[in-house]
């Protein structure tokens, strides 16, 4: 006998409204923790400003346990590589459970970036408190003794809380003449010159004279120099990975590409898989440097973000059977990923996310189907030899429209389409195929009735809901079948592999983060 549950036609109600005013399913309270904590930027969204999303992460995270927050903010960090809501999440636990806190802080609190970023979410008294106090006093010492005069040199760029800010704030003790130096330099006390670190007195010795072969310090400490070519190529002959992805323009415009083997070297570090994961960069980062690339940028240069491409998405898993991506391109995709702000708003829209996953998926397998949606479905036929890239840009060009989620399970109905695994990527605010002024409740989801007739041919199939920004609901409802993840970073592809391969065993998202180690 057929399994009952699976088949049956009592559809769970809706129980919430989403952002666009369509019916949908609300998120328990971890995923929807986890679901802003991995696409929240801390920016204006289409769908939800800084402070929405802020105000959301704080009341959500006093519904869960301390425990689960730590191990949310974990993975944020290593596996989502986010950078604003694990320090968030840190600076919540300073105030829940100090204990945790001081348990994960060097994980979480990585780099001086990050640091920063702790401290001036305490400081704002945004988590209950307006200054660090015993415990986080303590690990942000710890944090700084635990690096070498080099490291902590190099990690004083920023500002809002500056690294010499945060020096006067806890009073480390230093150890050594060269750290005693260090801290009064950065601080703008008196200081014996002759005990600073050696990387510091280069760079001073290259500030009154920026001659030569620059010093090995972050690129924000020179681009204020007045710098000759010679000295732009030093810089870009070692500069680290990241550095050259965001400078490549830079260095074109000053020289850096006209004369000897320099772009050579560079096209040799972009490709360079290591370094490419080491980097922990976003696939969508890649599209925005090869986009942003001028005509001055060699080509060799441009094919190796290529290259560097389709390292970042190697871990889109191999599915067995009939796979199907649904992209999203409706006109709130349109908008920057990482939402609106001030003066640096990423060119990268969501729906540039959207195509790079589903060109990502064709690429390593070759039968799968892309039925793009708006309005309406809009199936889209591609060459599988295409580079990721190019079939990105295919899809973006695509016109746009209202947000209809089902649109694209109604056409494969329509067709009596069979298939294995189907995903979405969407920001999931479905509204054209729902009654927008009912009251909650009122009705199911199009999404869900689609699946469910989907389903009658195709009892095995699964259904992944990847989610690019910060919402609290879904048009599917999560059970064994279906599976609502955020995020965009490369390493969503290992839980939909797990989930495609039948070795989640009916576990969620939420369930996926709990297994972080502590």
């Amino acid at each position: 006998m057929a399994n009952k549950n699976l088949f049956s036609t009592k559809l769970p109600k809706t129980n919430a409204l989403n952002k666009a005013g369509g019916q949908a399913y609300a998120f328990n309270a971890k995923h929807k923790l986890a679901q802003y904590a991995i696409t929240g930027c801390m920016n204006h969204t289409f769908y939800a400003t800084a402070d929405d999303q802020l105000k959301t992460v704080l009341e959500v995270s006093a519904q869960v346990d301390a425990e689960f927050i730590a191990r949310l903010a974990l993975y944020c960090r290593e596996k989502g590589y986010m950078k604003d809501m694990p320090a968030l999440l840190c600076a919540v636990l300073s105030v829940k459970s100090p204990g945790l806190m001081c348990e994960i802080f060097d994980r979480v609190i990585d780099n001086g970036k990050m640091l920063m970023n702790f401290v001036q979410m305490i400081r704002s008294g945004a988590v209950g408190r307006n200054s660090l106090g015993t415990a986080p006093k303590r690990m942000v010492r710890n944090w700084l003794d635990a690096r070498s005069d080099d490291q902590v040199f190099r990690a004083s760029v920023g500002a809002n809380p500056s690294l010499a800010d945060i020096v006067k704030m806890v009073h480390p003790k230093p150890k050594t003449p060269s750290r005693a130096a260090l801290y009064a330099y950065l601080i703008g006390r008196e200081h014996d010159a002759s005990a600073l670190p050696e990387l510091v007195q280069k760079f001073e010795a290259f500030k009154r004279k920026p001659v030569g072969d620059a010093p090995d310090v972050p690129f924000q400490m020179l681009t204020a120099l007045s710098l000759g070519q010679d000295e732009w190529i030093s810089i870009a002959r070692n500069a680290p990975w990241q550095m050259t992805r965001m400078n490549l323009n830079t260095f074109a415009r000053h020289g850096v590409f006209n004369g000897g083997n320099l772009a050579r070297v560079i096209a040799d570090r972009l490709s360079d898989a290591e370094l490419v994961k080491k980097a922990r960069v976003f696939p969508y980062q890649l599209l925005m440097a090869y986009t942003a690339a001028g005509k001055e940028v060699p080509h060799i240069v441009r094919e190796a973000l290529q290259d560097a491409m389709e390292i970042a998405t190697e871990n889109v898993p191999r599915i067995d059977g009939k796979v199907y991506v649904f992209p999203d391109i409706s006109g709130s995709m349109h908008s920057p990923v990482t939402g609106h702000r001030a003066g640096a708003t990423t060119a990268v829209r969501c729906i540039d996310v959207a195509a790079l996953v589903a060109a990502a998926m064709v690429r390593k397998n070759k039968e799968t189907e892309i039925v793009a949606f708006e309005c309406t479905a809009v199936p889209f036929r591609v060459n599988p030899r295409d580079s990721v890239m190019t079939i990105a840009k295919q899809l973006t060009s695509l016109p746009s429209g209202g947000t209809n989620c089902s649109a694209p399970l109604m056409l494969l109905n329509d067709q009596k389409a069979r298939g294995d695994l189907i995903i979405y990527v969407s920001d999931n605010e479905s509204w054209v195929d729902s009654a927008r002024s009912a009251s909650v409740g009122a009705s199911r989801t199009n999404t869900m009735k689609e699946w469910m007739a989907f389903k009658v041919r195709n009892p095995d199939a699964k259904l992944v809901c990847l989610d690019i920004q910060p919402n609290g609901t879904t048009q599917a409802q999560e059970r064994a079948d279906i599976l609502n993840i955020g995020g965009f970073s490369d390493r969503v592809f290992d839980v939909i592999a797990e989930f495609a391969a039948g070795r989640l065993n009916g576990k969620t998202w939420a369930d996926v983060i709990e297994k972080t180690t502590i």
